[in-house]
């Protein structure tokens, strides 16, 4: 054996090579019964023959206990099953008695079990009628000097009730708000509601049409009437559900995008970013989705990849119609005055219908002859140039000659541009084609005339072939539709200024953005950011406040956006009209489309504070402190944001951007109403059984067959329903699952846990208070008085190390480490270990002086960590900390205005938590041991120590040792193995802290006999891997001296492993009373 480990092992002077022969001997002696009982020796096999009895009367025993109940009456049975039925009762539902807006009264003692339906009702009317939601201002009406936290609420679609994934904004946003308020500074957070104009009229419209109306029938007038009544209802029960998740919102200050507040900003934007050129009007290509009938911007487009040829619905066409995608057709233009022809390829054969030009590359030999002429078209009576092109066209691609559709290509519209070639629009607004695709195809709707198309080719002879071609197609993100682009007049806004501005304030730290991969993109995309689309052709949204000057007997281009004025007012707009017709007579006609929804919620961290006017809210609030959302809507919204908060008000709207995680459900899928995965957090809240859950799907749009499916998905998923939880454990969940990732798999069944939480901290702070008598006074502070005993200490100095890591993990936006901080301290720290270890202190037989500060130290880690868990959990720890006394002199009505702890050094025992840390060790392998043997009672634990100061911090903790021991008859403390009886398995715990449990005649020797030889040879092994490692000739100058010592400690636990100083060889007794001999290195 090499050098160091003989040196180590001569150190410990442990036997080692007669440790087999000590094993066998230590477990016979452990076959001894316990002084109580009488010796009786017993063979192995008298003992296998007596084993064997005894199964065989256990067998004939259930054998007559079978025959009997065979025999026994059946009404006797059945009336024994009826009175057990009977004496089962069923709790009743739990009733609010409680007025709205009052408090709760608590003055009746706590119910039997937690309840959180009735734990949560009444606190968020009383927070909301005391006023606790708007921001506290000093006295003059200035920011408190604590500082200013403010949140501007994403404001959710009053398209339909919220998901579980605005559970998740509001759990995180109002756990944020909540900290901050308990930190002492003015807090405000707005709730509000966007309109939604897209998403809005389209449920609205598949509504209507279940009544076998459209909303042409209805007019625009009545049809907004419609939306607006669909509108109150919605934001009627999306605000309850976000009162019921919590959050604590300044309701005075409720916002809705359409609102004549919000409406006056959108118009005040609108009309000053026109006036400076930042807005103009242009005939420019498109998104067009026909299934909405309006235009979208770029980031309303999803790209779907497609491999090769695939067979795909279209919404808009009979279900049972499958069109051809993911191929690529080639066919030949005849050319003009001759027999040749040219061949073209194009993924959509209908928009030949639309070719206005053939390009070539202007060095391809093939086609140096055709330059300057023309080809024919074979359906319309169009002649179509050959130009060259080096830009669109790669000449080793395909036949090197390219179809050039300016109308309907993007690229093409550039080729366009570049050769003043004609822009010819084949297609209606309806997905039909109009007459400029020839009378044989006019009518047509778009996919069908696909299939046409290529059919008239091939009856010609011009088609050539279609084969398979990897690519994406565009899809409409909120119906599916395949888009279009098309040419439309449409009002832009002029992004790259904007962006620029933007970006050097962020690379300025100005704003911040995590996590870090959100940060990224955000650079990618403005870097590369197009001119936006505001024009939609939609009747619900704001209206452009734009105006078409109609002059009479004037030849005018409605296009042009020279003959439009726009307005604040329609005066304005007319005074404007005046000077641009001149003396001539005019009409104004008002744009009939609506501006993007995302214009006017890009003003919403200054609208809602009253901008453009110069109001105190904008004042004080403005700019706000955090914009917290999905990743998914980086560049919808916030983008947007920060493009026009900087260009109209000059500051960063936030400094800080957090990104949260898109809930998916449990298999990791997107939430879709059609699969039954999209949860109500209501339904988690209240518990829903499953043929509710299947109710619910006919309140939406489905149709019968995704209203089947969603049903299977819902069986699947939840076969029982959904469990009730409450909101504190749903928002508690929510945070924890909130660690920075992009995803969350969200499982019921873990919000169900926390629910248990909930349950945990109510019965403990039941019980707990049961320790604070009558008498009991809260001391005028928190403070340490200078009694603790050595647990109290530990407790408050977990207490504390919870306050920092909590504090510091919100500050840092992670909610998990947050969440995993305060649930350690409550579950592992205060209710296993003080609650149950400070029982004897408040015993009749404790001192009085012992007995006040346990309770006082209970007092405090039950008040502050009540406070540590409300910004996740609102509303258990209001109800759990009113029941607590006050200390005197403190007024706080709320445990929401109370004071957040944070890290105090006065409450830090960082020896106190050292020793207490090491008794608790102790504790622990006590249990362990006693679980190893299935000892459940009678347990006798021995601690033995080799040092003073350790053997009299265990003398002093024996009472808390056998408190937190289960079943523990007896611990004590011995100085040397002579103190520890014969037949006791034991544990290392340090090198000079053993722990023993006497387990004799208590175990099976042969199954201890193999679980120790397994130990043994596993130790020996890891013994020799190491040895072998130091033998090596260069080891002392090769290897690191971490890892020199890393291997020597591995080598000295082995050793305490495979001797009579521990782990379960269980060799206590035996030879270890002064029977040590010292090892050899051929040991």
């Amino acid at each position: 054996m090499h050098r160091p480990v003989h040196r180590l092992i001569s150190s410990l002077r442990l036997p080692h090579r007669s440790c087999r022969r000590l094993l066998h001997s230590t477990l016979a002696a452990m076959s001894e019964p316990t002084p109580e009982g009488t010796p009786v020796p017993i063979t192995k096999s008298a003992e296998k023959k007596l084993a064997k009895k005894k199964e065989n009367e256990a067998r004939l025993a259930l054998k007559a206990a079978k025959a009997a109940k065979t025999a026994a009456a059946a009404p006797a049975g059945g009336e024994k099953k009826a009175k057990k039925e009977k004496g089962k009762e069923e709790e009743a539902p739990f009733v609010n008695t409680t007025p709205k807006g009052e408090k709760k009264d608590l003055s009746q003692p706590m119910a039997s079990g937690y309840n959180p339906i009735a734990v949560e009702s009444a606190w968020y009317d009383w927070w909301n009628a005391q006023g606790y939601f708007s921001p506290q201002l000093t006295e003059d009406g200035q920011i408190k000097p604590e500082g200013l936290f403010v949140i501007p609420s994403p404001p959710p679609n009053v398209t339909g009730s919220l998901h579980i994934g605005h559970a998740l904004t509001v759990a995180i946003q109002d756990c944020l708000v909540r900290w901050n308020r308990m930190l002492g500074k003015t807090t405000l957070f707005v709730p509000g509601f966007d309109h939604a104009g897209i998403s809005t009229q389209s449920v609205v419209e598949k509504r209507l049409l279940k009544t076998g109306l459209t909303r042409h029938d209805l007019g625009r007038e009545k049809f907004v009437e419609k939306v607006w009544e669909w509108k109150e209802d919605y934001q009627g029960r999306i605000t309850n559900q976000m009162q019921r998740l919590g959050g604590s919102y300044d309701w005075n200050r409720v916002a809705f995008t359409m609102d004549e507040r919000l409406s006056k900003a959108v118009v005040e934007t609108f009309c000053r970013l026109h006036e400076e050129g930042t807005i103009y009007r242009a005939n420019r290509l498109v998104n067009w989705c026909v299934k909405l009938n309006t235009t979208l911007s770029n980031l309303e487009v999803e790209q779907k990849q497609l491999e090769g040829r695939t067979l795909l619905n279209v919404p808009g066409y009979d279900i049972k119609e499958k069109f051809e995608f993911g191929v690529i057709t080639s066919f030949a233009y005849p050319i003009e005055g001759s027999d040749e022809k040219i061949v073209v390829a194009t993924t959509r054969p209908e928009t030949m219908l639309g070719d206005t030009a053939i390009a070539v590359h202007p060095q391809d030999p093939r086609y140096k002859h055709l330059h300057g002429k023309f080809a024919k078209h074979p359906f319309v009576d169009r002649r179509i140039p050959i130009i060259t092109d080096d830009i669109v066209v790669d000449m080793s691609f395909g036949t090197g000659a390219v179809k050039i559709t300016p109308a309907h290509d993007p690229n093409d519209y550039e080729v366009g541009v570049r050769h003043n070639l004609e822009f010819i629009n084949i297609l209606n607004d309806d997905g039909t084609f109009n007459e400029n695709a020839g009378d044989k195809f006019k009518g047509m709707k778009r996919f069908h005339a696909r299939v046409a198309v290529v059919n008239a080719l091939k009856e010609l002879g011009l088609y050539v072939e279609t084969k398979d071609n990897p690519m994406q197609i565009p899809l409409c993100l909120k119906s599916g539709d395949i888009i279009e682009p098309i040419l439309k007049p449409q009002w832009w806004v002029k992004c790259k200024p904007l962006a620029e501005e933007a970006l050097k304030r962020t690379r300025e730290g100005e704003l911040a953005i995590s996590p870090k991969a959100s940060e990224t993109e955000w650079y990618r995309w403005l870097e590369n950011i197009q001119d936006w689309c505001i024009s939609r052709q939609l009747w619900w949204g704001h209206r452009c406040p734009a105006y078409f000057v109609n002059i009479e007997g004037a030849d005018q281009d409605r296009n042009d956006g020279k003959h439009w004025v726009v307005g604040r007012t329609l005066e304005q707009a007319t005074e404007r009209a005046k000077k641009l017709a001149g003396d001539a007579k005019f009409t104004l006609e008002q744009d009939e489309d609506v501006l993007d929804t995302w214009f006017s919620s890009g003003l919403w961290p200054m609208s809602i504070l009253g901008w453009p006017e110069q109001t105190d809210d904008l004042r004080l609030f403005y700019p706000t402190s955090l914009l917290e959302t999905g990743w998914d809507i980086l560049f919808f919204w916030v983008a947007r944001m920060v493009l026009l908060g900087v260009k109209l008000t000059g500051k960063m709207p936030f400094p800080e951007v957090l990104c949260h995680a898109m809930i998916r459900d449990a298999h990791g899928r997107k939430m879709s109403k059609s699969l039954g995965n999209v949860i109500d957090p209501i339904d988690v809240i209240q518990g829903l059984d499953l043929e509710a859950l299947h109710a619910k799907l006919y309140e939406g749009n489905l149709d019968e067959r995704e209203v089947q499916k969603a049903k299977a998905g819902q069986k699947k998923d939840f076969p029982k329903g959904i469990p009730q939880c409450g909101t504190d454990a749903l928002r508690f969940a929510l945070c924890a699952y909130s660690g920075g990732g992009r995803d969350i798999n969200l499982e019921i069944l873990r919000v169900e846990g926390y629910r248990k939480f909930c349950n945990k901290i109510f019965n403990a702070t039941k019980f707990a208070m049961l320790k604070l008598d009558e008498k009991f006074v809260p001391e005028p502070t928190a403070k340490p008085t200078g009694n603790e005993s050595l647990v109290e200490k530990w407790i408050l100095h977990k207490l504390n190390v919870a306050a920092g890591e909590i504090n510091k993990q919100l500050a840092d936006r992670n909610f998990m480490n947050a969440t995993s901080a305060a649930y350690n301290f409550w579950l592992y720290e205060l209710c296993d270990v003080y609650i149950e270890a400070m029982k004897p202190m408040t015993d009749e037989s404790a001192s009085e002086t012992t007995r006040r500060s346990a309770q006082q130290t209970l007092y405090t880690c039950l008040d502050h960590g009540l406070r540590l868990l409300h910004p996740f959990m609102p509303f258990v720890t209001e109800e759990l900390w009113q029941r607590l006394p006050r200390r005197p002199n403190d007024p706080t009505p709320s445990i929401m205005l109370s004071k957040y702890l944070v890290f105090d050094k006065s409450f830090e025992f960082a020896q106190a938590e050292h020793d207490f840390d090491l008794v608790f060790s102790a504790i622990k392998a006590s249990r362990a041991l006693a679980a190893s043997y299935n000892i459940q009672q009678g347990l006798h634990v021995y601690i033995r120590t080799e040092t003073d100061a350790e053997a009299a911090l265990f003398q002093s903790q024996v009472p808390t040792f056998l408190a937190l021991t289960k079943n523990c008859k007896s611990a004590e403390v011995v100085r040397d193995l002579a103190g520890v009886p014969a037949g006791c398995g034991s544990e290392v715990l340090t090198p000079t802290i053993f722990v023993h449990v006497l387990v004799k005649g208590q175990v099976d020797l042969d199954a201890e006999i193999v679980k120790c030889e397994k130990k043994l040879a596993l130790a020996e092994m890891n013994l020799s891997k190491v040895a072998k490692i130091e033998a090596q000739g260069d080891y002392e100058t090769t290897v690191p001296a971490n890892v020199r010592l890393a291997n020597e400690e591995k080598v000295r636990l082995v050793l305490h492993t495979c001797t009579g100083r521990g782990l379960g060889c269980e060799l206590t007794g035996v030879d270890c009373r002064g029977k040590r001999s010292r090892r050899t290195s051929s040991s």
